[in-house]
């Protein structure tokens, strides 16, 4: 309660229940101003939290076979031609049996054509005798079955044909990643000759691991430097 407030009561300005009305209410504005800087407070993260949610999306990842690009690049060109040899491969293999069993139809259908032309003469001469025209058109069906057989042969020979140009495209994918790499390691050995030093790394003045005005501890050893640098040259 105010000095003010006091003296109009005194007076008989006010009464009790106005002076608890304004009282409540100015609690609740002060609660409500309470309640409004805890709920800010709450929504905004600690520093320390960023710090690490940064330090995290901005640490790369570490130096190994799984991460090294251009290592991954040679396995991927080294895979991939392996692969292409094997179906290289599966390929011959099958289109040299399509080669065998088109020469087997050859020989059928020589066969069959010796046999129409014989009972076209039989046939000729005894046009009463079933059996030679009942042979002639049997004959004639299995002549038309076999080289309908043979075209299929053909075409499935020339489908293996393309596929095997198609699988050309492969060496070509393989050559281009080749250039990549070798671009790449270009530019690696590039960015390392523009760091060197005339000073060797031993010869050195070791670096200060924390100065006065740093905001934080988190220094890096020597042993983390050394490793850093270590991954660096084995890249």
């Amino acid at each position: 309660m105010t000095q003010e407030e006091l003296d109009a009561l005194m007076n008989g300005d006010i009464d009790m229940d106005e002076l608890s009305e304004s009282e409540e209410t100015q609690e609740e504005s002060v609660a409500d101003s309470q309640e409004a800087v805890e709920n800010e407070s709450a929504g905004a993260e600690p520093e320390n939290i960023i710090e690490e949610k940064i330090k995290s999306a901005e640490l790369p990842l570490p130096a190994t076979d799984e991460n090294k690009m251009v290592h991954q690049l040679d396995d991927v060109t080294k895979e991939s031609e392996e692969k292409a040899s094997e179906i290289f491969d599966i390929i011959e293999g099958i289109s040299n049996d399509l080669m065998e069993k088109e020469e087997s139809l050859g020989t059928i259908i020589e066969v069959l054509s010796s046999n129409i032309e014989l009972f076209e003469k039989l046939v000729t001469k005894f046009p009463d005798v079933a059996t030679f025209q009942t042979q002639l058109a049997e004959n004639q069906r299995a002549l038309d079955e076999a080289n309908a057989s043979l075209e299929s042969l053909q075409n499935s020979g020339d489908a293996i044909m393309n596929v095997m140009d198609i699988m050309q495209y492969q060496d070509i994918h393989r050559q281009k990643i080749e250039r990549v790499i070798n671009v790449m390691r270009a530019l690696s050995k590039y960015m390392s000759t523009l760091f060197e030093g005339k000073i060797d790394d031993e010869e050195r003045v070791s670096s200060a691991t924390h100065i006065h005005g740093d905001t934080h501890n988190d220094v890096a050893s020597n042993e983390d430097i050394e490793a850093l640098l270590a991954q660096f040259g084995n890249a």
